[in-house]
Order: structure tokens, then C-alpha cells, then sequence
């Protein structure tokens, strides 16, 4: 831009209009009359808004003359980067100084197109357009300026920017010739080497590349888009570039003590941990000291005090003595969701015991493997055909009362001890068998003590227990809950399943947290929706599975942040459940922000490259997890305990390797980018596609075998889905689905199971996954249909379903062989509402999992 300080020059600029006018080389300007002085501020927003104009790459340069009421001037001409190059810029300037001087010509100086791309590294804004960010850095006296060495600067920080791929460093030198490498190379960052003299350079609105580093005689200076490269991921870059130049003659590196420094406290809480080490009993004792009449649990119609829950769990600790169970014991539970389950729990943990929880669902020779696999001693269940093994006390709720007799008042005497663990919960296993995970006292505690006093928890809340007991969401729900003294309302399983029940049961009780896999909360939300029950609910807690914060957008429209909080937390297992919590705001829905959020207090996130080094903000790599929640290992796993269980260089003690891709952002808040090995999140569990491979091979007739995970939808979690592909030598792919079945529980169960010939495999001898074909859907009843008239509701029901599978089905399908899982049950309900036909309950679909059988039922 050009400022023209008289009338006269403003003349002047107009005849220089009329002569560019002339060439062929420039577009020619055009004047505006602008109704305020060059002074005011309307005048700067009339400044910045041609400054801000694209042009187009056709025309190479646009221009306008901005005359202002005071009678000065501003011509401003901006030119397309493949039409202009840093020289020729400095010439087309000159010119419109100096009519004297010859404007140059499209294309002189022009810089290589295709010479950048951007980074993915940037966290840029896109909303930031084409604003351009820039600064300066003074060098040391003395620096060398020698362009070989600071290419060699370069290639190393993008080395460890990009470790993923060839770094590809860049250079022109003041006359714009490409020094390194060839034009066409895409590039993330590169050199412009001034040492001239020549003045100062103003980019074009985009630099020349991402981020572009200029070294001149007085320093450094960086230029980029505020759209591709964020400003303090660009400042930590030139550190970056100036600290592996300052080490080229010594060992090569790019963080100095204190960028190191910097970035562990990035991956650490601004607040320390402030938590005693304590077992959970003695926490809450506590609780049912300070208000022993307040209602601890809610069940149905039933209401359980603290005192009662207290006395009921002392009692059944004692049986547990009785029956064997003492401290380190591991005793399985598998109980339906009840009151009676939780005070189970809380009885285990009173004996000094581990409980492992078993969900009666699971097929039983999980259910077996699980109790063998641990080493349980005792398992307390109702289930009358539970898979019993040798050695192995297989008790109900009131035998174990029975076993304590007259128990004396209060619970057992134990010498167990906060670090001594308080469950195993098994997670599913790369190995093909599922692996439990010892979590202690201590950490549970912590978690709660951690979040406490962020989330405002206490006695006015009410938690719902949602989730299966396997899942280890569920220890954030019960002992949230019961830690801080709030009101546990258990969410019978059918209930669960039923968005509309679910929602009813949540405005009746008052329920004020909400825990939710974002999968789950999404049928939630829908049946909001579609009621005008008021809800209490004032905090979301997120979990199990990556969200997509837009979803959340239409909730906030009918439930404001400052009404309800909504956060996403991000965890494993392995290191207590939750590690981090970001509260999602509109703004951050509005972007589609995948970020999770700060450590909690005492947990401390890195994010690590193949070399076991901390990666710079916004470079992804894998996600460890040290501090307070990491777990005391694998049950019986030494070997893999060591390989996922590191010590921490960092902090101290140990630290989790997730196996979680990730960045941390220069905030410090984490992103989640998912995995990277052959894990999956598929409605809230974590499933090991090769645990399910494994039991698709050891099934008779089976000679090869592949699983993948699909999701047609991304934004859409009820259409993922597993996929597998089986060899056969004999046999078919029903009795292979049947025997799956015995082992794996229903949401590791493939939807779909498509013979082949031969797997196809990649040149290294490898499955090649990416060349399995479209999965194979053969309906069971052949795309038989209703004739009509009595049967007109099977029709409606044969249209929902061709609707909810995208195929022809007939009457005889089942619903879950066609790849059915509950998200589309619920989906299926919807759609059967909105077409005015009967209600369908979740319970219904799964007795009666066929049209022709459904039918019948709605019509009974």
C-alpha cells in the first residue's frame, strides 16, 4: 500500500492510474472516494477490507485508489503470489513511487506454484482467511548467516515436525531463485535468504510458503497465514530452527532446557493434586457419617440410606471373610445393574478384597475365562447357570449374608492399604484374549479429589449408574457418586436401552450428572428433542469414545453452557478412567474442536515421538500417560506390563504408553487423533480387532481370517460397524457366527461374516485390508415378503428396515444378523413413531428379532 500525503500527489497517483492503465502487465486501479479523513477509523476499516480482497490468479493484480476527505490518498494494489515474487513486488512498489521506474511484468520474480501446502502442524484458523501473522528474532553477534547452515537448521525441525514423512526444506534467495528443492516439491516451511540489504520485505497476503523465515543482516523474520499456522506455533518454530542452528557443530536437538521444560508443563495441570492416599471404604465412611439419613441409592421404587448401605455392605463383608474372601482375594461379581450390586462392590472392597466385575450379558465362556484368567476365589452372582471351575466358590447375595451369620458391628478388620489394588476390570486384548487391569484404592480417590472442586460435586447431586459394570465408566459413575455424597439413581439395562425411558427416568429423578458415551447421549438428545419434560441436569460428562462437539450444537440451543456444563473427558483404563477434561463451549462446537482438554491435577500427559522424545506442540505423536492414575499393571502379565508400563524420565514413577495418537496444542489442551495400532472404539468399548480375529481362526474349519471397522457416517456412530472375512476349509459362516458367539459378547460380535476363497494380501505378504471386498449380507429369508392386507404392518416394518440397512430384507430376517446393534434399534423405534406405528420397545426387538415375529408381537 502507498500513501499519497496532498491532493497533488493524489493527482499524481491518477495519471500513474492511467499509465498502468495502459500496460498490459497491471490491472488498472480504480479510485474510491472514501467519506472520511485518513485518520478516522472508518477510513482503516476501509483500509483493511481492500488489503483483505483476493484476487484472482488469472488476473495477477488488482489495485484501488483510496482518496479520502482531507485530501491525502491510499493506493493499494495487492497481487497474486504466482504472479508476483518478493522482487518483483519490491519493483511494482517502486514503480508506483517513481513513474519513472518501469512496473515489472506478470510472472517476473513469480514464486513456483505448488510450492506449499499446509501444515499439519500449523493449527492454524481457517476462519483467519488470508490475515498474515509475522515477527522478528535478533541474533546473537557473530551468527553465521550462511544459507548452507541454516538449511541443514531447517531440514532438522522439520524432521522432527514431520517425522511422518521426507522433510523437504526450501530456499530463494533474494533475486526469488529456487535454490532447494525443485519447484514442484510441496514444502511446509522454507528460507528466503535476504543478506543484501535491500530493505524491507512486505510479503504478499500469503508468504511464499506456510511459514516462511526470512534471514536478513538484522536477524530473523517469520511470515505466514494466520489460516495455515497459528502465531505461537510459528514463534515456537523460528525457536526451534534458531536453537538446532546454534547446535550444528555439537549433538543436534531443537529444545533447550527451558522449551523443555516448557512443554512438560504444558502436558501438566495449572493446579497441583491435592489427595491423601486413602481407600475407598474409609472415603465413604465419611460420607454416611456426615449424613447417614441422606438416600444413597435409588432402585426402582426402593430407597437405600447411607447408614443402610453402610450396615448392608458390612454385613455382606463379613460373609465374604467367611467364604474365603480376604485381603488381595479377587472375588467376581456378576450381578445385574441394582442396589444389591453396588453394596456388593462396596462389601468387596470392606473385606480388604479386588472385586472383578463380570456382566451376566457376556456370553459364558467369556464369563469362564475371566474367572480362570484372574484366579478368582469366590464369585457372587444369581445367575442359576453360572460357568462354574474348580476351586472356585460360586455364592448368591444371600448365601453370602448367610456365610457372616451374627456379624459383629461394623466392617472386618483388614490390612490392606490404599496402594493395594481395589478392582481388576479386563479390557479387550491384541492377543486375542482379553487382559485385566489392577487399579488401586488410591487412585480412585484421587480422581474423585481431582475433579471434586471443578465440577462442584456434593450431596445435591444426583448420578445415574448407566453403564455396564465391566466398563470402567462405571467407577466413575458409583463411586463419583458415593464419594461425594450425592444420590446414585441405577438405570435398569432395559431402560437404558430406550432413549424415551432413559429421558423420563432422568426428569423424574432430578438426576443432575449425566455420564454418557457420546453414542449414547446422541439418542439421548434426540429424545429431548421430542419431550417437554424439564431436566435438571447440569453436567455432561463425556467418555469411552471420541466426540464430535457439532453434535452438541442443537443441545445447546435448548440447554445453554451456563445452564449445563457439558465436558469431555479423555482416559483408559489403564490409568483410571479419566486423564483429561475440556468443557465444550459453543465456540468450540461451532468449530468441530477435537481437543479434550487439560491433565487433571496429578495426571500428566506427553506426547512422545518413535524415539521416545517429546514432540513439539502441535506435532503429533503417541500419547503417554504418567502421574496419579496409572494403574499397578496387568493382571499376570509381567511381559506386557513392562512393554506398556514404562518408567517415566519425565516425572518420575511410571507412565502408560495408550497407544493413543495424539498433540498437545500450545495451550496445553490435548487432541485426540486416534490410534495407532489395531484398536477401535465402537459405541464407548475399546475393542482389539485382533482379539476377535483370533477367535474367528480357532473356530473349527477356519483357515484364515480378517476383522475391520467401518463407519459409513463419520459424524453417525449407529453406523459403525464390524466386518469380518473368514476362509473356510469346511463348514459355513452361520456355524462360525454360532461359535463366536459362545466367546464374544454381543458388541464384539462381527455384524457382518463373508466367506472368501483366499485373503487378499499385500506385497509383503500382509492382509491387505484395504482390498477386502464389500462385505457379503445374505438375507435368511431370501427377500421374502409380505402378500398384504393382514400383513400391511410387516410391509411397514420391511420399509423401515430397507431404510435403516440401505438392502432389500425379507420377513425373516433377524435384525441383528443383518448388522442390527442397539444405536439402530433406537433409530429403528424413532422411525416406526414417526410413521404413526406401535411403540417398540428395545426389550421387543431383541425376543423377537425378525419382521414376521415383530410383527406378530406389536400386533399381540
Amino acid at each position: 500500500m502507498v500513501t499519497v500525503q496532498s491532493a497533488e500527489d493524489a493527482r499524481h497517483c491518477h495519471a500513474l492510474r492511467v499509465r498502468l492503465g495502459a500496460s498490459d502487465r497491471v490491472d488498472a486501479p480504480w479510485v474510491e472516494r472514501v467519506p472520511f479523513a485518513s485518520d478516522e477509523p472508518g477510513a482503516a476499516r476501509h483500509r483493511a477490507r481492500e488489503l483483505a480482497r483476493p484476487v484472482d490468479a488469472g488476473r495477477g493484480s488488482r489495485g484501488v485508489l483510496l482518496v479520502y476527505t482531507d485530501g491525502r490518498a491510499d493506493l493499494v494494489v495487492v497481487a497474486h503470489r504466482s504472479a508476483y515474487g518478493q522482487r518483483a513486488l519490491r519493483r511494482l512498489a517502486a514503480a508506483l513511487l517513481d513513474p519513472a521506474r518501469p512496473a515489472p511484468a506478470r510472472g517476473q520474480g513469480a514464486v513456483p506454484s505448488g510450492s506449499g501446502h499446509t501444515p499439519d502442524w500449523g493449527l492454524g484458523d481457517p476462519a483467519q482467511g488470508d490475515a498474515r501473522g509475522g515477527h522478528r528474532v535478533a541474533l546473537p553477534e557473530g551468527t553465521s548467516r550462511e544459507p548452507e547452515g541454516w538449511l541443514a537448521a531447517l531440514a532438522q525441525v522439520l524432521s522432527r515436525y514431520e517425522p511422518e514423512r521426507t522433510p523437504e526444506a526450501a530456499a530463494l534467495d533474494a533475486g526469488d531463485r529456487a535454490a532447494s528443492p525443485p519447484p514442484a516439491t510441496p514444502v511446509s516451511a522454507g528460507l528466503v535468504f535476504d543478506l543484501g540489504g535491500e530493505g524491507e520485505y512486505v510479503p504478499c497476503l500469503a508468504p511464499v510458503f506456510p511459514l516462511t523465515v526470512t534471514v536478513g543482516e538484522d536477524g530473523l523474520r517469520c511470515d505466514h497465514r494466520l489460516g495455515d499456522v497459528s502465531a505461537p506455533i510459528a514463534e515456537q518454530f523460528v525457536r526451534h530452527l534458531v536453537e538446532a542452528h546454534r547446535r550444528r557443530t555439537g549433538p543436534p536437538g531443537i529444545l533447550d532446557p527451558a522449551e523443555h521444560e516448557r512443554i512438560l508443563r504444558l502436558g501438566r495441570a495449572a493446579q497441583p493434586l491435592k489427595s491423601t492416599p486413602r481407600r475407598i471404604p474409609d472415603v465413604f465412611a465419611e460420607r454416611a457419617a456426615e449424613r447417614p439419613d441422606a438416600v444413597a441409592l435409588v432402585d426402582g421404587d426402593r430407597e437405600v440410606t447411607y447408614r443402610r448401605l453402610d450396615e448392608w455392605s458390612d454385613r455382606l463383608a463379613h460373609g465374604l471373610r467367611a467364604a474365603g474372601a480376604g485381603d488381595g482375594t479377587l472375588v467376581g461379581v456378576c450381578l445385574e445393574r441394582s442396589a444389591q450390586l453396588v453394596a456388593v462392590l462396596l462389601a468387596v472392597l470392606k473385606a480388604g478384597a479386588v472385586y472383578v466385575p463380570l456382566d451376566p450379558a457376556y456370553p459364558a465362556d467369556r464369563l469362564a475365562y475371566t474367572v480362570e484368567d484372574s484366579g478368582t476365589d469366590v464369585v457372587v452372582t444369581e445367575s442359576a447357570g453360572f460357568p462354574g471351575s474348580p476351586g472356585v466358590r460360586v455364592l448368591t447375595p444371600a448365601q453370602v449374608l448367610e456365610s457372616g451369620g451374627a456379624a459383629p458391628d461394623g466392617p472386618p478388620a483388614t490390612g490392606a492399604g490404599p496402594q493395594e489394588a481395589a478392582y481388576v476390570i479386563y479390557t479387550s486384548g491384541s492377543t486375542g484374549r482379553p487382559k485385566g487391569v489392577l487399579v488401586p484404592h488410591a487412585h480412585v480417590v484421587a480422581l474423585m479429589d481431582a475433579t471434586r472442586d471443578d465440577f462442584t460435586l456434593g450431596a445435591a447431586d444426583v448420578w445415574t449408574f448407566f453403564h455396564s459394570v465391566a466398563f470402567d465408566f462405571s467407577v466413575w459413575e458409583i463411586w463419583g457418586c458415593l464419594l461425594t455424597g450425592g444420590r446414585l439413581v441405577v438405570v435398569p439395562y432395559w431402560v437404558s436401552r430406550s432413549p424415551e425411558q432413559f429421558h423420563g427416568l432422568v426428569a423424574a429423578r432430578g438426576v443432575t450428572v449425566l455420564s454418557q458415551t457420546p453414542s449414547a447421549f446422541t439418542q439421548f438428545a434426540a429424545a429431548d428433542r421430542d419431550t417437554a419434560e424439564p431436566l435438571a441436569v447440569r453436567l455432561v460428562v463425556f467418555g469411552g469414545e471420541p466426540l464430535d462437539t457439532r453434535s452438541l450444537l442443537p443441545w445447546l440451543d435448548r440447554h445453554p453452557g451456563d445452564r449445563c456444563r457439558l465436558v469431555n473427558m479423555y482416559g483408559i483404563t489403564e490409568t483410571t478412567v479419566h486423564v483429561t477434561a475440556e468443557t465444550v463451549t459453543r465456540r468450540l462446537a461451532l468449530a468441530g474442536s477435537r481437543s479434550v482438554g487439560r491433565a487433571l491435577p496429578g495426571w500428566r500427559v506427553y506426547v512422545l515421538d518413535a524415539r521416545g522424545r517429546l514432540a513439539p506442540p502441535g506435532v503429533a505423536g503417541e500419547i503417554h500417560v504418567g502421574g496419579a492414575g496409572v494403574a499397578l499393571g496387568y493382571l499376570r502379565r509381567p511381559d506386557l506390563t513392562r512393554e506398556r508400563f514404562r518408567p517415566d524420565p519425565f516425572g518420575g514413577g511410571r507412565m502408560y504408553r495408550t497407544g493413543d495418537r495424539g498433540r498437545l496444542r500450545p495451550d496445553g489442551a490435548l487432541e485426540h487423533l486416534g490410534r495407532l495400532d489395531n484398536q477401535v472404539k465402537l459405541r464407548g468399548f475399546r475393542i482389539e480387532l485382533d482379539e476377535i480375529r483370533t477367535v474367528l481362526a480357532e473356530c473349527p474349519g477356519v483357515t484364515a481370517a480378517a476383522v475391520t471397522f467401518r463407519q459409513t457416517d463419520p459424524g453417525d456412530a449407529a453406523t459403525g460397524r464390524l466386518d469380518a472375512y473368514v476362509v473356510l476349509s469346511e463348514g459355513s459362516t452361520a456355524d462360525v457366527r454360532e461359535r463366536a458367539a459362545r466367546v464374544l459378547p454381543a458388541h464384539m460380535l462381527p455384524s457382518t461374516l463373508t466367506a472368501l476363497p483366499a485373503l487378499p494380501v499385500t506385497a509383503n505378504g500382509k492382509t491387505d485390508l484395504a482390498a477386502l471386498p464389500e462385505p457379503a449380507v445374505a438375507p435368511s429369508g431370501g427377500g421374502e415378503v409380505p402378500a398384504g392386507g393382514e400383513d400391511g404392518l410387516s410391509g411397514e416394518l420391511l420399509s423401515v428396515w430397507r431404510q435403516l440397512f440401505g438392502f432389500t430384507v425379507g420377513v425373516s430376517d433377524s435384525f441383528w444378523e443383518l448388522g442390527g446393534n442397539s444405536l439402530l434399534a433406537v433409530r429403528m423405534a424413532s422411525l416406526m413413531r414417526e410413521r404413526g406405528l406401535p411403540s417398540l420397545h428395545p426389550r421387543l426387538l431383541y425376543l423377537n428379532p425378525t419382521v414376521r415375529q415383530l410383527a406378530v408381537a406389536l400386533r399381540g
